[in-house]
């Protein structure tokens, strides 16, 4: 009975051993060592649509987009995957952009790029790209339960009409509902600092109220923009040119995801068509 006993007891761990060598989870992974990475942002005051799509871009001469993916207007690349960032060397890079269908060379810059995550913007056909440091490690905070919060990253693009940078500065806000049962809100929340024409906040956290506890959970935020003058006050709320052409306070809602990191990034034209707004892109 021992013998058997010894016996069943090697033939398990023999089998144990082949069972873990036969079931070994790989991942299809390449390091990234001595590379810049980047995500590409697309941010020029045009109307939206085909005419103006970028199919295709070329960093240093290598393809990066073609028509079957695009980069489209107020939009970035990589594009469909969350998350994701391509690779290129450290040091100075040109970027060609082609417009619409035709492929008609509308951007040839140079920009530097360093050992890091980075966002470049490309704001204007005539400048080179901002970039702007993505922030990685993401960090995040410890939380009692299944997640509270989301981030927002505001940039501030916005043009009063064709080749004049808005010389406003602009306070994003937002606002949520703390009370799921009366839909009591809470007071309007600064989203990082102040930011002029070209610059961005950090990474912002954003209260995700939602209404099942345990799930990944969502809800509406409310923004708004407030004029921030030279000595710090409120000078009141932004107002933008519409569709039909009326000046309007400007006002929006996003859903939020716990654990979701969100661009939000103001660009077009403020006074003048195609109108301006704020457009999302999912960094993670």
């Amino acid at each position: 009975m021992k013998q058997l006993t010894k016996y069943l007891f090697l033939v398990s761990i023999v089998a144990t051993i082949f069972s873990c060598k036969k079931n070994v989870v790989e991942y299809d992974t390449e390091t990234v060592k001595d590379e810049a990475q980047f995500q590409l942002h697309y941010v020029v005051p045009v109307t939206s649509g085909t005419a103006n799509n970028i199919y295709k871009v070329e960093i240093n001469g290598e393809q990066y987009a073609n028509n079957t993916n695009p980069l489209s207007t107020y939009n970035a690349i990589p594009s469909g995957a969350i998350g994701l960032f391509f690779t290129t060397k450290v040091g100075q890079n040109n970027i060609k952009l082609y417009k619409s269908t035709n492929l008609d060379l509308v951007y040839d810059q140079n920009v530097e790029m360093t050992k890091k995550k980075q966002n470049v913007f490309v704001y204007d056909f005539s400048k080179p790209p901002m970039v702007f440091d993505a922030g990685y490690p993401f960090n995040s905070p410890v939380t009692d339960s299944s997640g509270k919060f989301a981030w927002v990253k505001f940039y501030n693009f916005l043009y009063e009409t064709a080749g004049v940078p808005t010389t406003l500065t602009l306070q994003y806000q937002r606002q949520y509902v703390i009370n799921n049962d009366t839909n009591e809100t809470s007071d309007w929340i600064n989203v990082g600092p102040p930011v002029a024409f070209g610059q961005a906040t950090g990474w912002e956290l954003i209260d995700v109220n939602k209404t099942v506890v345990i799930s990944s959970g969502n809800a509406y935020v409310d923004y708004r923009i407030r004029l921030i003058g030279a000595d710090g006050s409120d000078q009141g709320p932004l107002r933008v040119m519409n569709s039909s052409g009326n000046f309007v306070e400007y006002a929006d809602y996003w859903t939020a995801y716990v654990g979701r990191r969100y661009h939000h990034v103001l660009a077009g034209f403020r006074a003048a068509k195609p109108t301006s707004g704020v457009r999302q892109f999912t960094g993670l």
